[in-house]
């Protein structure tokens, strides 16, 4: 994050909630790839099926003969809620958390690697508890076919008629354990600021420096976890009628990763990583560099309305 931010952390929150959605909007086709790569992958043997994807040139191919353009961003408006609900969640908290251990620290002092990973880890357990049920609703928006798909209020009361209010929450071990992806991610993205803004002797970063430290935070974040990204997407995950004979349902993430260890061998834990790497490290990017920009607007407009308010009192 920007050091010297003069904005609260509701400023932030809001910063950063607008460069998400943005980033979201732009790389929702990625998404869509991604996810339904994760839970319908299969070896190359079963490319013919319309149903089974073996990469993520074939899943486009494969989503936009069947579904059309449409097909790539279903769920959108979801995703975009759920987008809104964690990043405006997750910002708040951490810069709420940040700048009140900042402001304990003896002058001159400056946080260590292992605090901003676990400031980044406390802010995203926080974000995961209170805005996951948006994550599974999204997940089967994206994963069901064209004629079981329903908007977000049918597949929200859906699962909670299926499997009670609970089911609302499937998959929320795994997310607590992925809290450390942004946590690595923003952490590493401070550190090669820093060193950035050292090497090129700035006080400011520019979008293109923005973007490609938030790219190369984000890789590095994604392929640490990825394993646990695809177990939490198969949880989540709900079979079509189709195949919901044959599915036994998962008991949780270590269970996910055995199976699909055992049917795919180590490749099948980074199933769909292309697609993943790509969209997370172009969101992740464009979230920063918006964010960034988006900042300086809000600031200047705090600035305006406090200037209002004090005209007015006068």
């Amino acid at each position: 994050m920007a050091g010297g931010s003069k904005l609260s952390p509701f400023g932030h929150a809001i910063a950063g909630t607008g460069g998400a959605m943005f980033a979201l909007t732009c790389t929702y086709p990625l998404d869509i790839i991604k996810t339904r790569i994760q839970v319908r992958s299969r070896n190359a043997s079963e490319a013919s099926d319309p149903d089974v994807y073996v990469s993520t040139r074939d899943a486009f191919q494969k989503i936009l003969k069947s579904e059309g353009v449409m097909g790539l961003y279903a769920g959108l408006l979801t995703g975009l809620l759920g987008t809104a609900s964690q990043n405006f969640t997750y910002f708040y908290w951490y810069t709420l958390i940040r700048s009140g251990y900042i402001n304990r620290l003896p002058a001159g002092d400056s946080l260590s690697t292992a605090m901003e990973l676990l400031i980044g880890a406390g802010a995203g357990a926080l974000t995961q508890i209170f805005t996951i049920p948006v994550s599974v609703v999204t997940t089967r928006q994206q994963t069901m076919p064209l004629g079981e798909r329903q908007n977000l209020r049918d597949t929200a009361m859906d699962i909670v008629e299926e499997e009670g209010w609970t089911g609302l929450w499937k998959g929320l071990k795994p997310s607590l354990v992925l809290v450390i992806n942004p946590a690595i991610t923003y952490g590493m993205y401070s550190r090669i600021q820093e060193l950035v803004l050292k090497a090129f002797r700035r006080k400011d970063m520019t979008p293109g420096l923005v973007f490609l430290v938030g790219a190369l935070a984000k890789t590095l974040a994604t392929v640490v976890t990825y394993p646990y990204i695809m177990a939490k997407v198969r949880l989540q995950w709900k079979p079509s009628k189709k195949d919901a004979a044959t599915h036994k349902p998962y008991k949780g993430a270590v269970d996910v990763l055995q199976r699909v260890f055992a049917k795919e061998g180590l490749k099948g834990w980074y199933t769909g990583m292309q697609a993943q790497i790509s969209k997370a490290v172009i969101s992740q990017a464009l979230l920063f560099m918006v964010k960034d920009q988006l900042e300086k607007y809000t600031i200047l407009l705090f600035a305006l309305l406090a200037k209002q308010n004090r005209g007015k009192v006068m």
